[in-house]
């Protein structure tokens, strides 16, 4: 048992499983090579013809067989936000080993949640309903077209039988997830929870809708250096695609099946700015409380921070908040601590965003290896350690990670060494 930040002793919440499909691999040590490597996996849109849009690049997953991962007849109920879901998890649960053999189901949840949902698909059957009437609307999208999809067809692959769902809120989402996973698991509610995010926002609709409020970058001649998150230069965000699952567990249960552990999470925090449609408070006020609840929530200081794994999307407004809501919390600690965004080569993901950065964010617990900040050549905040285009060494026991969405939506996770 761990103690609170009042002294009461709570269930202490390990991850014991992770899985990634990203636009640089469809696995984790595919991905996380290609962080460390600094390999950026944003191109061209390959997806539909977007010659005539302002932004015309994405970070895409492409190759993408589903069929690996599950039945023909499955994959066609299906979106491809849930294809990367099942593959996702598929890989977390295989290193976990989780069962829910023995009636262990009931313990057993699973939250997913996702940005833009069964995008894909809705719009293929309202093309279809449009050019065939009704009949035209495939049947497949009564169940594949609910943003809670991807967890049902997780929790009937794996006898799930506790609470499931989908979780959204915007780009917090896969944190969000996470963190309210780790709650259910600190009130005894579930022993483990299959928890992430998941989305593919590349469709011609979503890429002119977002670029017409001008939040895409349009650096189109220079794909692999239009994502540039906290440098001055930067322009917008980028579209990216995949997903990020973990399985959480209660400690003690993770250690009597003698599960490998990648980390304990140990804080969580939640806010909303209540502010603006999509910009967030100009003084990150909402972000620096979701900061200081998941420090509190740890039981720890702004010293004992060693990495934070930054939400760092590569818009004007976020990063610049980012950066207030950091030196806000961190204060003179702010310079000594390596801050990275992962968005600079995977794009942004959306609601597989604080998924797939939490992932990465354990692999810098386990190796000590920051990954860097792709194409921060002048950065916004010259006094603060950016990871510059290189990825760096670093002891790193206790770090953070954040993910700030439209609407105000603010998380942040507290993750350390496992120290049994």
């Amino acid at each position: 048992m761990s103690r609170n930040a009042e002294g009461v002793p709570r269930r202490r919440v390990v991850v014991t499983g992770a899985g990634a499909v990203t636009a640089t691999g469809s696995t984790v040590d595919e991905y996380w090579s290609a962080l460390v490597d600094g390999r950026s996996g944003v191109g061209p849109i390959t997806a539909f013809d977007a010659s005539d849009l302002p932004t015309r690049i994405a970070a895409e997953v492409t190759g993408f067989d589903p069929t690996r991962y599950m039945t023909g007849i499955a994959a066609r109920r299906m979106d491809r936000f849930a294809w990367f879901a099942v593959a996702a998890t598929t890989e977390a649960m295989e290193q976990s080993k989780l069962s829910a053999e023995h009636g262990l189901g009931p313990r057993i949840g699973a939250l997913i949640g996702s940005g833009y949902g069964a995008n894909i698909a809705g719009i293929d059957a309202v093309d279809r309903l449009r050019e065939r009437g009704p009949r035209g609307v495939p049947t497949g999208y009564a169940i594949g077209g609910s943003p809670d999809n991807p967890s049902a067809e997780i929790a009937m692959r794996y006898g799930v039988e506790g609470p499931t769902g989908a979780i959204i809120t915007a780009c917090a989402t896969g944190t969000t997830c996470v963190g309210e996973a780790v709650d259910m698991i600190r009130s005894g509610r579930v022993d483990a929870v299959i928890a992430g995010g998941t989305d593919d926002p590349i469709t011609r609709l979503d890429v002119a809708a977002m670029s017409n409020v001008r939040a895409l970058s349009r650096r189109n001649d220079e794909p692999a250096r239009a994502s540039r998150p906290f440098d001055r230069g930067r322009d917008g965000f980028v579209f990216g695609a995949g997903a990020g699952i973990v399985v959480v567990e209660e400690a003690e249960h993770a250690v009597r099946r003698g599960a490998p552990i990648l980390g304990e999470i140990i804080g969580y925090g939640a806010t909303t700015d209540a502010y603006h449609a999509t910009a967030p408070h100009p003084e990150g006020l909402g972000a620096q409380r979701a900061l200081r609840m998941a420090l509190d929530d740890a039981g720890i200081g702004p010293a004992d921070v060693d990495y934070i794994n930054a939400h760092g999307t590569g818009t004007a407004l976020n990063d610049a908040t980012e950066i207030a809501a950091v030196r806000g919390v961190f204060g003179d600690h702010a310079p000594r601590i390596p801050i990275s965004s992962q968005k600079s080569m995977i794009g942004h993901l959306i609601g597989g965003a604080g998924a797939v950065e939490l992932i990465a964010t354990l692999r810098t617990l386990a190796t000590g290896i920051v990954p860097p900040t792709l194409n921060c050549d002048d950065p916004e905040d010259a006094e603060l350690n950016f990871v510059p285009n290189e990825a760096q060494h670093h002891d790193v026991r206790t770090a953070l990670t954040n993910s700030f969405g439209f609407g105000g939506h603010n998380a942040v996770l507290a993750v350390r060494r496992w120290e049994p």
